[in-house]
């Protein structure tokens, strides 16, 4: 993977290279990537991982020459660290395409996902409604896209009835299914401009279907997410987990405590996480109220619910 980053300040570019670029040869022999500098430009080039976190040590690094800091080679090594400690606490910023927004995990709980999407390529999250299973997922798309880590993101949902008829409703099949889609595009709204969107669309650079429509692909260096997973069957999640090609990644999110199929039917993200549960490279999360960001009083009616099951 190769990764161009422009300086904030190309002015500054001296102080940090340091001599004879001393400072870049640091990032490289500490995270054994490919480091070189041109006309306000660095160019890193690795694997996926290792890039990114020498994107968030230039980072650092560019914020403490702002504060006035001087930057060394124990500089480096200082910045790599606290990378690293924040990466294993869970603490992952994402910058989005929206201006001035950073998009971060709010609870323990929050912070627990948004790292294991970090480190495994499959990831499960169920958790009670407003918890942002959905959210964080897109945003760890938009951020993977707009660093260009991915060359694409798939956002995909099962177009099962909560209590209507899907050939009931008016229109064509795009016209039927655009409502089971509406709160990804809702997300995406909040990270994206809506011609931006339209035009990523348009490219094939985001793409937004029913989880039907998947049967068949392979989608290779992709962020994939299936939301409302726990109204697929276990034949559904299969394919939809077999789609995953070279370079991707699968962020299956749903809340198993609300299903629209049918009495008697098996969930098949229950059925994955049984499954699955303890596979390397994958990582399943439990959201619970005290992870719920919406308005309080979603957290009451979580609990209150909860309670007159028990």
């Amino acid at each position: 993977m190769e990764k161009i980053i422009h300086l904030d300040r190309p002015e500054i570019a001296g102080e940090l290279y340091g001599a004879t670029d001393q400072n870049l040869r640091a990032i490289r022999d500490i995270l054994g990537v490919q480091v070189s500098a041109w006309n306000g430009k660095i160019t890193i080039t690795g694997l996926p991982e290792k890039v990114a976190r020498a994107e968030a040590v230039i980072g650092k690094l560019q914020k403490k020459l702002e504060e006035g800091a001087c930057i060394s080679p124990d500089t480096v090594a200082e910045s790599v660290s606290l990378t690293e400690a924040d990466e294993e606490r869970g603490e992952v910023t994402l910058d989005v395409y929206s201006s001035n927004q950073v998009i971060r995990g709010k609870t323990p709980g929050q912070k627990e996902y948004l790292g294991a999407i970090r480190t495994c390529d499959l990831v499960f999250c169920t958790g009670p409604a407003g918890t942002g299973k959905t959210y964080l997922a897109v945003a760890v798309a938009v951020n993977m896209l707009k660093h260009h880590r991915i060359k694409r993101m798939i956002l995909a949902r099962p177009a099962v009835e909560a209590g209507e008829k899907l050939g009931f409703l008016p229109g064509d099949m795009k016209a039927k299914v655009n409502p089971y889609l509406r709160p990804l595009f809702d997300a995406l709204h909040d990270m994206m401009e809506y011609d931006q969107i339209r035009r990523f669309m348009s490219d094939d650079l985001i793409e937004v279907i029913p989880l039907a429509f998947m049967r068949g692909r392979t989608f290779n260096n992709s962020v994939m997410i299936l939301d409302e997973a726990q109204n697929t069957t276990p034949g559904q999640m299969l394919m939809f987990l077999t789609r995953m090609g070279q370079g991707s990644k699968i962020i299956v999110t749903g809340d198993v405590s609300q299903t629209d199929l049918e009495k008697g039917a098996a969930s098949g993200m229950v059925d994955a996480m049984q499954r699955l549960a303890g596979m390397k490279g994958s990582s399943i999360i439990q959201l619970g109220k005290s992870d719920i960001v919406r308005h309080e009083l979603v957290q009451r009616v979580v609990q209150a619910y909860e309670e007159k099951d028990k």
